[in-house]
């Protein structure tokens, strides 16, 4: 590899590293300066004192005329939905999800993920009117029909008509449907209402054994309607002013339609989709909780959506409480009401956009065919590791031999180089150096341009394992899970940088990035007059290794393994490469090149080396600018 090639390789590893450090702390931009407020915890997983903060207090006047009499007073009864994916209980006090659990995926425990609890979630639905208010959450409503999947609860006013909730669970999805319909009411309500307002306030569980890592996942995210990407909320990191300290709230109104509210966690979602009608104003806002208290952050949601006050078209909303699965979103998206093309799939980061696009049509479709043949989540990895390294290997190739060019030619650049010794001369040696390029055709930068071409599958592994469900709690030789770190080697005492861990797949990944970098530098011939900076790129090289070992050892073991098979795979193409090329051998064709050429001006001046001759041009101008400014003075 040539000079500009290491610069090539050092510029895409100084991308990755930034792109490590905004994934870990692009939350920090929002860091408050000092906590706004401290919230005093007594247990570590007592999700009542929790969510107390989070329960919207509502008091109503206790008057018998009032026309919310009947329903500020009941029993709480629990109704529960089962499709086999998905159990929710709907509770008649409020008439909203209570709880929500999923039957195929299991939590650290072995037992079935329970995406939120009691008095984890508070559903709020307020109405306006003429005079007196709905709030949901404090009211109690009659089960008047309790079918399968399906019940409806009922909130009865003093004569003034009733309004239904109505929920239906479809099956063999993860979809809960929910109808607002008022009946009767056109007294209680003004005839100019046309919206209602939803408060939703949840406290995320922490799900996965890597508290850091699953916090950077989980996210407030949502669609515009007008759009087809979704949208984060970076919510503001944890204080770590005391072990019981939130950070300051992160907040955001976003004024144009959404599809739909997003609570997601790391490999799974809370989603409330705002069918027909969308929702409108909708204010953001989430705060994260510090390490131990079995939550990962509080998210909120205000917003609006249309409401028929005389009955005519219910208020359309719809959940999905289920996996972050690229499929199951997907086919649970068709199931969506009206001309909404919801794409809850964009609920799953998969990177920018050229990255997103390599994941969607090759690296997700590749793991799906693969996984058809139930072999270990190991050897998944493995053969598409071998065919994505199989399918990027011309671009490989082409780089490395546009660096074998430029090092068959170096006889010839040493000579440029003695005739011009003075440091005065650098302008003649420059141009000459490129005379010798375009001569024998061949481009400085051929080496660079073919690495590039391979950095978007590179990064595409990095938004995709951690992001790929069906890794969570697969075992491989020694890590127990590869969508976390494998902590074989662990300590109880927490080291800055480090942890309390020592990850082995990282550090296999970081030990073959030495060895490639120490196998390159080997393969690389200094230039005279440039020995300083190749030992900038050195140095740059062999600390790259180590970057990359405090940033990946909280990592998904299965992306270390990954970048390890990678990195194996790329030193033995290396040695491979090299042995099975001659420096002389090449020389001797660039020659022959050279001399089949020389005769057909046209074909000198096509391919690289009219790039070549269009850096030379550019060369002889700057020296006759610098000719005539010498001459000036």
């Amino acid at each position: 590899m040539d000079r500009r090639t290491f610069i090539g390789i050092i510029v895409i590893s100084l991308l990755l590293a930034v792109m490590l450090l905004w994934s870990g702390n692009s939350q920090k931009k929002n860091a408050p300066a000092k906590a706004q407020y401290e919230q005093k915890i007594d247990s570590a997983r007592n999700a009542q004192d929790i969510a107390e903060e989070a329960t919207i207090v509502i008091t109503t006047q206790q008057d018998s005329l009032s026309p919310l009499f009947p329903a500020m007073n009941g029993k709480e009864d629990l109704v529960v939905l089962d499709n086999g994916l998905l159990k929710v209980g709907i509770t008649s006090k409020g008439a909203t999800p209570c709880f929500a659990s999923l039957s195929n995926y299991n939590d650290q425990i072995g037992q079935h993920v329970t995406l939120f609890g009691e008095n984890e979630i508070s559903l709020n639905f307020k109405i306006d009117g003429k005079n007196q208010n709905i709030q949901s959450r404090n009211l109690y409503f009659q089960t008047v029909y309790n079918g399968e999947n399906s019940v409806i609860m009922r909130l009865n006013t003093n004569g003034y008509g009733h309004l239904d909730f109505i929920y239906t669970l479809i099956p063999e999805s993860y979809m809960l449907n929910l109808d607002i319909k008022a009946n009767g009411m056109e007294n209680f309500f003004s005839s100019n209402l046309k919206t209602l307002a939803v408060d939703w306030i949840q406290n995320l569980r922490q799900q996965e054994k890597g508290f850091e890592f699953e916090q950077r996942y989980t996210t407030l995210t949502y669609k515009r309607a007008d759009k087809i990407k979704s949208k984060v909320m970076n919510v503001a990191p944890a204080s770590t002013k005391t072990s019981k300290t939130t950070g300051k709230p992160t907040d955001k109104t976003v004024e144009e339609r959404l599809d739909w509210v997003a609570y997601k966690n790391q490999f799974f979602s809370c989603i409330m989709i705002a069918s027909d009608t969308y929702a409108e104003n909708t204010e953001l806002s989430g705060v994260s909780y510090v390490k131990g208290l079995g939550y990962m952050k509080k998210l909120m949601a205000k917003t609006n959506v249309g409401f028929d006050p005389e009955g005519n078209q219910p208020t359309k909303f719809q959940f999905y409480f289920g996996p972050n699965d690229y499929k199951i979103l997907k086919q649970n998206s068709k199931l969506a009401h009206g001309d909404q093309k919801v794409r809850l799939n964009r609920v799953i980061d998969l990177g920018w956009p050229v990255v997103r696009e390599v994941n969607r049509f090759l690296i997700i479709p590749l793991f799906n065919l693969l996984s058809k043949w139930n072999l270990n989540m190991g050897l998944v990895i493995l053969l598409m590791t071998l065919i994505v390294k199989a399918l990027v290997f011309p671009a490989q190739v082409k780089s490395y031999m546009s660096s074998a060019k430029t090092r068959a030619l170096k006889p010839y650049i040493d000579e440029v180089n003695a005739k011009y010794p003075k440091p005065e001369d650098a302008m003649k040696k420059q141009q000459e150096t490129m005379a010798v390029y375009s001569k024998y055709g061949v481009s400085p930068m051929g080496g660079c341009l073919p690495s590039l071409v391979q950095m978007p599958v590179w990064m595409a592994f990095f938004f995709f394992v951690p992001n790929a469900i069906e890794l969570r709690q697969q075992s491989f030789l020694w890590a127990t899970d590869l969508t976390g770190f494998d902590d074989l080697i662990s300590w109880g005492t927490n080291i800055p940088l480090i942890g309390n861990h020592l990850s082995i797949f990282c550090l296999l990944f970081c030990v073959t990035n030495v060895i490639n970098t120490i196998y390159s530098m080997q393969q690389q011939q200094t230039v005279p007059g440039q020995e300083d900076t190749m030992k900038m790129m050195r140095w740059t090289m062999y600390l790259m290794p180590v970057i990359f070992f405090f940033s990946f050892n909280n990592y998904s073991s299965g992306l270390c393994y990954y970048y390890f098979i990678s990195g194996l795979v790329g030193i033995i193409t290396m040695i491979w490469l090299r042995r099975s090329t001659d420096d002389k051998a090449i020389l001797a064709k660039l020659e022959a090149d050279y001399e089949a050429s020389r005769n057909d001006p046209n074909k000198r001046k096509s391919g690289g080396n009219s790039m070549m001759a269009r850096l030379e041009a550019l060369q002889k101008e700057q020296e006759r600018l610098q000719k005539q400014q010498q001459q000036k003075r």
